[in-house]
């Protein structure tokens, strides 16, 4: 059964930077997609970007500071944060998804709290 265990979150000034990871740590699935999504407090959930096997994607408001990147060999996502602004305080949670098909359903990792602050 697919789990996704993110690690990395935490507290960063503005203008700092920060690394995401999420692992894969109940199956030995592959997958085609892997991604980030954030909520912003009482805010709805917001795509962040993916990587579809190799071909990484990104939404505007994190083009340019963002940069996601993937392990095949162990199924995790990364997300390396650079220019972080308060806007970016969230919490960032890990998706991944096996096929392209919408059978195959978006899996969830249960978030990791990022918070930019001075």
């Amino acid at each position: 059964q697919v789990n996704l265990v993110e690690s990395g979150g935490g507290f960063v000034h503005p203008g700092g930077s920060l690394n995401l990871s999420c692992e894969d740590v109940g199956s030995s699935f592959t997958f085609w997609m892997m991604g980030w999504y954030r909520q912003r407090p009482g805010g709805q959930r917001e795509w962040i970007g993916d990587i579809r096997d190799n071909d990484p994607h990104y939404g505007h408001a994190v083009k340019g500071r963002f940069t996601i990147s993937r392990d095949t060999t162990k199924s995790a996502v990364y997300l390396k944060m650079t220019g972080l602004e308060s806007d970016d305080t969230a919490v960032y949670y890990c998706v991944s998804r096996r096929k392209p098909e919408p059978s195959f359903g978006l899996h969830w990792g249960v978030g990791t709290q990022v918070t930019v602050s001075s």
